[in-house]
């Protein structure tokens, strides 16, 4: 029998405070629309092309039993040792939506002329550090 070796990224999940909360502000700040959300609040879903964004609580015994408790950075002076990227066109017009929207200001729109994208950051309202980025080159 033949395996694909091949895999497609299907979810980035994160582990949040409060599920329904989560998947209204990235629909809100971000402009992403709302796959899913269960009844239970425990699990949201973001329709993002080929990766779907997904959220459930940090703290869950099935997960917490099978890979350990959820680590959350001790102060907005440290980051997660991951970040999400958004891609959009308008980097400043969707930087300024997201702070309306109740993200975080962390760092401006600018242009970053060694690989030649214009990125901004900001948290999410669990602390999440997303970047804001044009495409590279663009």
């Amino acid at each position: 029998m033949a395996y694909s070796l091949n895999p497609v990224l299907g979810y980035t999940i994160f582990y949040v405070r409060d599920v329904a909360k989560s998947v209204d502000f990235y629909a809100k700040a971000f402009g992403y629309n709302v796959r899913r959300l269960d009844e239970s609040h425990r699990w949201g879903e973001l329709e993002s092309g080929q990766t779907t964004i997904a959220f459930t609580p940090k703290n869950q015994r099935e997960t917490d039993d099978l890979t350990g408790e959820v680590q959350l950075p001790k102060s907005h002076t440290h980051r997660p040792p991951m970040e999400l990227c958004f891609i959009y066109s308008d980097v400043d017009a969707a930087f300024k939506r997201a702070v309306e929207n109740g993200a975080v200001a962390v760092s401006q729109p600018e242009d970053k002329k060694e690989w030649g994208q214009r990125v901004g950051y900001v948290r999410d309202i669990d602390g999440m550090m997303v970047r804001m980025g044009s495409y590279v080159g663009s």
